[in-house]
């Protein structure tokens, strides 16, 4: 027997908005920030071994800007995710520290922006502090995505019920080399 608070998670609160059952955008819209960060701290490191590391840096900092950006409009799908899971479960806590984690990194890197964005362009690559703040961010942004994966990827949150998953393995009436 499935428990319903279970079900309850794997549903859209609002289809329209989170996406469709299955189908949820917070996965998709995650990739933004998660590039654009990563992006900036190779710029970061990379800014330290060039000749004139003007570009990388302001390559960095508008990827940081792009990275908060993108956050943002992951956290807004991924509230409402996190409204589908029942509050008082283990999966409704795991969701908390996950979106708490993921504010407080878009904040880091807002403060990164704003730090980077008032300062002087730097001559010698990206200050030690900023390099630094970025590291950090990453570390705690890894932590919290793998919170996020066993939301998913354990306890199923947004993710099609085993039946549903299962039509996907029933041997297709089609030629082999299609793709439906």
């Amino acid at each position: 027997m499935v428990d319903p608070s279970h079900e309850q998670a794997k549903r859209p609160v609002s289809a329209a908005l989170a996406g469709p059952y299955g189908h949820p955008f917070h996965p998709i819209l995650v990739t933004v920030p998660i590039g654009a960060w990563v992006g900036s701290l190779v710029f970061d490191v990379a800014s330290h071994v060039v000749r004139d590391p003007d570009f990388l840096v302001r390559g960095a900092m508008w990827l940081i800007a792009l990275g908060v950006i993108g956050a943002l409009a992951a956290a807004l799908v991924g509230f409402l995710d996190l409204f589908a899971i029942p509050p008082g479960t283990r999966a409704f806590r795991v969701g908390l520290v996950h979106m708490t984690l993921n504010l407080l990194v878009t904040g880091a890197y807002a403060v990164n922006f704003l730090w980077r964005h008032a300062g002087p362009r730097p001559d010698t690559g990206v200050g030690a502090g900023m390099l630094a703040l970025n590291v950090v961010s990453i570390a705690v942004l890894g932590v919290s995505g793998y919170l996020g994966g066993k939301l998913a990827y354990r306890w199923g949150v947004r993710v099609a019920d085993e039946g549903t998953q299962a039509e996907g393995f029933v041997p297709s009436q089609h030629r082999p080399d299609s793709a439906s």
